[in-house]
């Protein structure tokens, strides 16, 4: 049971994880162990998510999420299996958390005029800069 919060948490059964060769560090042993960890959380299909927060990570542009609605997380970063177990379910979780507040809606504002009068002064006196740079034509 992974826990997300205290009203959502993940049975086992929903996460698949798979194990792989990792790439790095560790001499002859690496070649021969399957210590980075591959889980994959099926997003779209998990009974385990409310609505609503199923929406907001489907609508995450993450790499990490499959075109079937898949989210696919590898670890590797350690030399044993039972720590990248432990860092990839880590992640999933912070990846969960991240979305569990929904976003607040942005209140459309106009500029002021002041802040207008701001800019164009700023674009004139820039524009002047730049005209002294130009050389004149040589009147002969």
């Amino acid at each position: 049971m992974l826990i997300i919060s205290r009203t959502i948490t993940l049975p086992e059964s929903e996460l698949v994880e798979r194990f792989l060769r990792a790439d790095g560090p560790g001499g002859q042993h690496v070649n021969r162990t399957e210590s980075a960890v591959e889980l994959r959380f099926d997003v779209l299909n998990s009974p385990s998510l409310p609505d609503d927060i199923r929406a907001r990570l489907l609508a995450r542009r993450d790499r990490r999420l499959t075109g079937d609605g898949v989210l696919v997380i590898q670890a590797r970063r350690f030399r044993d299996q039972a720590r990248n177990r432990d860092d990839v379910r880590e992640r999933l979780v912070e990846i969960i958390r991240g979305v569990l507040v929904p976003p607040k809606k942005r209140v459309a504002t106009r500029p002021t005029r002041a802040s207008k009068e701001r800019r164009l002064v700023g674009k004139q006196q820039r524009g002047k800069i730049k005209q002294t740079r130009s050389r004149k034509p040589d009147l002969e």
